[in-house]
């Protein structure tokens, strides 16, 4: 395990701890210069970082909907639902898709005149201001996100029937259960190690990923309601040149990530221990 651990170390921890401690300095005239938590201080009044923090809390409570799309889905196919096949290869193509494509298509879809307001139009309703309305448009470029990512987590989920007792399955049918109960009672608790990778996986993905989607489909607008960590970071060291403050954001980053992740770790034993 040396070589890897030593991998690890080298391009992993050792960055990591050299962008907390630059964190820990100045930008501008004071650029090197020990600041303590000045950085930090900042952040906690600057309301587009806490704009963006809001942004990370709405998104660990749409997360189980990022989870259950793709575990239904994967349910579906894996018991082989007509057309299992072309819908498991259906699913999965958003995933191949660049982030920025895949913004494109849905800013015409989503325009003000797009198809989808053409649609509500024809039915009676009135046009939603998709990705101008500041209430909305995180909301929408969550769902894209989700849309075309969760083609991912369908595999592992899939992955994750292969190794699932098919005579529990059989157990269930023979025993009379409906869906619902099989879904509760034998799928969730054979695939609990599968729902806490994916629920992580997706947590880091949609905390990390999602810049290409901000990026072109609202540029962190409108009024900088679609801010998240990763793109005020981009702003404070790309726009800006403020590094240091962007190491800071980073960490404060990081360290969400890292407590969300071990939380959902901690609920999702919990309640497989319960079942």
């Amino acid at each position: 395990m040396a070589p890897a651990l030593l991998i690890i170390v080298t391009l992993r921890w050792w960055p990591l701890l050299l962008g907390v401690n630059f964190s820990f300095t100045g930008d501008a005239d004071r650029d090197g210069a020990a600041v303590g938590l000045d950085n930090y201080a900042t952040l906690l009044h600057d309301p587009l970082f806490r704009t963006a923090l809001r942004n990370v809390g709405l998104l660990v409570l749409l997360l189980p909907v990022a989870v259950a799309i793709p575990g239904l889905l994967a349910t579906f196919i894996h018991l082989r639902v007509p057309g299992h096949r072309f819908f498991r290869s259906t699913y999965f193509f958003p995933a191949v898709l660049s982030p920025v494509i895949i913004g494109a298509i849905f800013n015409m879809l989503l325009a003000i005149d797009g198809p989808l307001n053409e649609v509500l139009r024809a039915v009676g309703v009135a046009p939603v201001d998709w990705l101008g309305d500041p209430d909305i448009a995180m909301y929408s470029v969550v769902a894209v996100h989700i849309w075309g990512t969760f083609g991912m987590a369908l595999v592992v989920f899939l992955a994750g029937f292969a190794a699932l007792d098919p005579a529990l399955l059989d157990a269930a049918r023979v025993d009379g259960a409906s869906l619902p109960q099989t879904i509760r009672h034998v799928i969730v608790p054979g695939l609990s190690r599968t729902i806490q990778f994916v629920f992580v996986t997706t947590m880091i993905g949609m905390l990390t990923s999602m810049f290409g989607l901000l990026y072109v489909m609202t540029a962190g607008g409108p009024e900088g309601s679609t801010y998240l960590p990763e793109y005020y970071i981009w702003i404070q060291q790309g726009q800006m040149s403020r590094p240091a403050l962007a190491s800071a954001a980073s960490t404060v980053l990081f360290l969400v990530m890292l407590v969300v992740g071990l939380l959902q770790i901690a609920l999702l034993r919990r309640s497989g221990k319960e079942d």
